[in-house]
């Protein structure tokens, strides 16, 4: 594998039943990889809403072929597409927005401290 097509996963914990109500709140997840550039740089700082509004060209944390990925939502003719902004990778098709598992809602560079976006 080259350097742009090498993975990094992190391991993320399912959240149980029982915490059902902590399963609503925004969390933070770090960029890995150039697959979002040039909007979102490897090592910024990202936070999810997981009950956030999904609409065509919000930034979403996806669950597709038995993965988390940092996508796109695009609407097209036949469905939904995970789009990756950097040209040098696939889009992904998908059957609706359920695959959406959080929507993100700020960005924000590390040791920057008025640097920072929001996208709501």
């Amino acid at each position: 594998m080259n350097e742009r097509t090498e993975r990094k996963t992190i391991p993320i914990q399912e959240v149980n039943e029982a915490s059902n109500c902590a399963s609503a709140e925004p969390y933070a997840l770090m960029v890995l990889g150039d697959s979002m550039m040039p909007e979102f740089e490897e090592g910024e700082i990202i936070v999810v809403e997981p009950s956030g509004l999904v609409r065509d060209g919000s930034y979403v944390v996806a669950y597709v072929n038995e993965e988390y990925i940092f996508r796109q939502i695009v609407k097209r003719d036949d469905g939904w597409m995970l789009k990756p902004l950097n040209p040098l990778y696939e889009n992904i098709p998908v059957a609706d927005v359920d695959v959406a598992k959080g929507v993100v809602i700020m960005k924000k560079r590390p040791g920057r401290r008025r640097e920072q976006k929001r996208y709501i």
